[in-house]
């Protein structure tokens, strides 16, 4: 059955901007090209190639970002200028991948990049808001989208601190009022979003620590730094020190991803390295977590007498949902697909730059659903074997449009 087709409601039937049959196969044909070539952040120039020659091809005058990579684009504006009208809606995608191998084993479309991925849905997300663009843009030629739109394709999401901040500094916010994003989440059935009014994502910082000692001998430790029990307790009670140096309802979290140490079973090692990352459910205890972080690493060190050198590498805020924002998309959605196709959703401890752009405006991120309803195995972000139900494409062109569209019905009146 085709997008268009679907659950014909009255709500629907009175809102213009359905998905044509045909571009949702064209989208899902994009999407798939994308999938097949994945590209790391700040690299994204096939991608940033292909998405520009579409646009380009409806008559749309899409800016690739300073950056080179990425692009923003006007509809319904005078020109394809970034500076745009006074009350833009802005329709956000990022387009990079991950550095993990695609592992799909029976996939036609599966990654023909070397341990590159798009294990985290970025295909989608850019899919999704391409289409929307398009379907727009048909509106404002047949006159029915009186406020301009704009679409943000922006690099390099996964690369802390994100490619938002380079991206809002070259101007792709100049006179948006609102801007809206959706996430894929295999968690949710595929024709569903999940929504969250204000905190929706967590903050997230990457730690890179450092231990060094004399080294010595496994004989006599006593003598020396024993630095590989110094790094263990970096490990297992720096978390546990930093959980009670905060109110827990923060989540405040240290969660290592790295550890490395020694080269023989009778050497006590120079140095050990540490990295992992601190996640963090509340702001006000996210602007203070470096302070209360570094200070734990630094006690167990010194009580270890171990040297230690800390890299705290500043990440994303939270991503927190503006109510009247939040709102639009839940009746954007109410109007292409029913009541029942909203459902709460609660806070994750994953990380998304999209919170840089909600810093400067109003805005929210809806959850995507691209789980295949009945499928009972969930293929989680960031693992190799992550896919989407391609259906979901269809619904996130047409919650983006039912949003415009409503949007721009309430500015007016």
């Amino acid at each position: 059955m085709s997008p268009e087709s679907e659950a014909d409601t009255p709500a629907q039937a009175a809102l213009p901007g359905t998905l044509p049959e045909a571009l949702f196969t064209e989208l899902v044909a994009f999407r798939r090209d994308l999938h097949m070539h994945p590209e790391l952040g700040n690299q994204e120039f096939r991608t940033t190639a292909a998405i520009k020659a579409r646009l380009e091809k409806a008559g749309l005058s899409p800016r690739v970002l300073p950056s080179g990579t990425g692009l923003v684009c006007d509809i319904g504006a005078d020109s394809g200028e970034v500076s745009g009208g006074a009350d833009i809606l802005a329709l956000r995608a990022d387009i990079d991948a991950l550095p993990i191998p695609d592992t799909k084993t029976e996939c036609a479309y599966r990654s023909t990049v070397p341990d590159r991925a798009h294990a985290c849905g970025h295909d989608v997300h850019t899919t999704v808001v391409l289409g929307a663009g398009l379907v727009l843009h048909d509106l404002h030629r047949r006159g029915l989208l009186p406020r301009p739109v704009r679409l943000i394709f922006q690099p390099a999401e996964e690369v802390l601190p994100g490619g938002a901040s380079e991206a809002i500094k070259s101007g792709v916010l100049d006179g948006v009022g609102r801007i809206v994003a959706v996430h894929c989440d295999p968690r949710v059935d595929a024709g569903m979003i999940g929504l969250r009014q204000g905190p929706i994502t967590s903050a997230c910082d990457r730690l890179e620590v450092s231990l060094d000692g004399p080294g010595g001998h496994t004989a006599r430790p006593h003598l020396t730094t024993d630095l590989v029990t110094a790094a263990a307790r970096v490990v297992t009670d720096v978390p546990a020190l930093v959980g009670r140096r905060v109110d827990t309802r923060a989540g405040l979290a240290v969660t290592w991803g790295r550890i490395e140490s020694g080269h023989a079973p009778n050497v006590i090692p120079q140095h050990a390295e540490l990295s992992g990352t601190v996640r963090c459910l509340d702001i006000n205890a996210w602007r203070q977590a470096p302070d209360i972080v570094v200070a734990a690493i630094d006690e167990v060190a010194n009580l270890h007498k171990a040297k230690s050198e800390i890299t705290y590498v500043r990440g994303v805020p939270p991503v927190v949902n503006e109510p009247e924002v939040t709102e639009l998309l839940r009746s954007a959605m109410v109007a292409r697909r029913g009541p029942d196709s909203v459902e709460g959703t609660e806070q994750s401890l994953g990380g998304e730059d999209f919170s840089w752009y909600l810093e400067r405006v109003p805005g929210a991120m809806a959850r995507l659903g691209v789980r295949t309803p009945g499928e009972r195995t969930v293929r989680d972000l960031h693992q190799g074997d992550f896919d989407a139900d391609e259906s979901a494409i269809g619904v996130g062109v047409e919650l983006f449009t039912a949003a415009a569209l409503l949007d721009m019905n309430t500015a007016e009146s």
